[in-house]
């Protein structure tokens, strides 16, 4: 499935280097790494340093809104159907102790005070 996914996006990518860049920086985010900055993703694919992953980020010429629209239209042919709902919500949860997995401060809505966002997706049982 990554596979193919990846496949999806390769002509969006003007040059070999960054698609290939791209494809390792999905796989390590995808991965059990516990922290995942360029130099982890880096190490994961095998390189010795960050430079390929900065590289995607900062200099790359690949056109990141067509990715996402080559990802949406993926999804909707794969799940999509007559009674097909996704929902996907940004909500902001208060956070409680000083260990929370996962988030980052952000300052929510609901109050003026950093908390922890999440974004929820799921999908009706059928």
């Amino acid at each position: 499935m990554l596979a193919e996914v990846l496949g999806c996006f390769a002509a969006r990518f003007g040059r070999v280097e960054p698609r290939r860049a791209a494809g390792e920086f999905v796989t390590g985010l995808l991965s059990d790494l516990e922290v995942k900055t360029c130099w982890q993703l880096a190490e994961q694919a095998g390189h010795a340093r960050p430079d390929a992953m900065q590289r995607l980020l900062y200099r790359a010429v690949w056109d990141a809104d067509a990715v996402r629209d080559d990802l949406r239209q993926l999804i909707a042919d794969r799940f999509g159907g007559r009674d097909a709902v996704l929902a996907v919500d940004e909500t902001g949860d208060l956070k409680k102790g000083i260990h929370t997995v996962g988030a980052r401060d952000a300052v929510t809505a609901q109050v003026c005070s950093p908390a922890p966002v999440g974004s929820w997706t799921c999908a009706p049982r059928t």
